[in-house]
């Protein structure tokens, strides 16, 4: 089996509503997205998928959106109100319909990306240098 990894980052912040520990605060992270791609079975190229293109993927479909934005759960009052404040001076906001823990995000990011990326096999989340959430279908 013959994959390839691409890794980009970004900065957000978020909030674990119902946490007890110090991430019910609000914080931020740089975190980093590694997207790894299998060769298609049957397939005899010496090139899984050109890095470029998958960059230029996962910076339309993750970067664009999360880079600098407050990220947070859509069915929690108190991080929707929150938002509103955040959205009403300008800055960026994303709406997710779930609490944004590394597990949940590495989840999204991979069926987001799965839809425009033929032979993705896993996705990991770094939410620190030395801890992250991996997916793998």
């Amino acid at each position: 089996m013959l994959t390839v990894t691409k890794s980009i980052k970004f900065d957000a912040a978020h909030i674990l509503t119902n946490h007890q520990g110090l991430c019910k605060n609000l914080h931020g992270h740089t975190y980093r997205v590694e997207a790894t791609v299998m060769q298609q079975p049957g397939v005899e190229s010496d090139m899984v998928i050109d890095f470029k293109d998958l960059k230029k993927i996962c910076e339309e479909l993750i970067i664009s959106r999360f880079d600098h934005a407050f990220i947070y759960n859509s069915e929690s009052a108190g991080e929707s109100e929150i938002a509103a404040v955040v959205l009403k001076n300008g800055m960026r906001v994303v709406a997710l319909p779930f609490r944004s823990t590394a597990e949940n995000l590495a989840q999204y990011f991979f069926k987001e990306l799965k839809m425009r990326v033929k032979g993705l096999v896993s996705l990991r989340l770094w939410e620190t240098p030395d801890s992250f959430a991996e997916y793998k279908e």
